[in-house]
């Protein structure tokens, strides 16, 4: 079985992770795609999180009637901060019958020198690139890297959160359970 493994702090999950997942999910790459979601990413502060199984949560009620999606809490019981060489060596040793392939942003792409263990991932493993806005991808890339141009919204997690401390409105930017859910428990005021 293929996987997709679309790593993310989801904080908090939108329509915009959503669409990309659901596109990924179509491509015929991959049989499932796994909302791998981090307790901790190491290039990213870790100041304004939400707690991650409230995350976990948001994410499950984003995805609750789609069977091509599953969110995953396994990097929660990893060391922290979260390396994906370590996430992906729990899973491969786990499921040794899967095959990964691990879901990234353009933006993503131009980092991966930086990300740990670098040229062991880029090896050893299949990689989806969706576009992002204003990145230009040095093609061709590596023949285990696939493009996919996914559609893209200009819409993040940051400017969501901005929008809750504004008191503005985040109707349509979420499935409406994840929006409820937000404004019930007060999360990002």
């Amino acid at each position: 079985m293929n996987i997709g493994l679309y790593f993310g702090s989801f904080n908090p999950v939108h329509i915009g992770h959503l669409l990309i997942a659901s596109f990924i999910a179509d491509s015929k790459l991959v049989d499932k795609v796994w909302f791998m979601v981090s307790p901790q990413n190491p290039l990213k502060p870790s100041h304004s999180l939400l707690n991650e199984y409230d995350r976990l949560h948001l994410v499950n009620k984003a995805i609750e009637n789609d069977t091509r999606f599953k969110a995953v809490d396994i990097e929660f019981r990893l060391p922290k901060p979260s390396y994906t060489i370590d996430t992906l060596t729990y899973l491969t040793e786990k499921y040794p019958t899967y095959q990964f392939y691990i879901i990234i942003g353009g933006d993503s792409y131009m980092n991966l020198p930086k990300w740990k263990n670098y040229s062991i991932l880029s090896s050893r493993y299949q990689f989806i690139v969706y576009n992002r806005p204003h990145i230009q991808l040095p093609l061709p890339l590596p023949k285990n890297f696939h493009v996919i141009d996914a559609p893209l919204l200009q819409i993040s997690s940051t400017d969501i959160r901005q929008r809750i401390k504004d008191k503005k409105s985040i109707l349509y930017m979420m499935p409406e359970t994840v929006r409820a859910e937000i404004e019930n428990n007060g999360y990002y005021k």
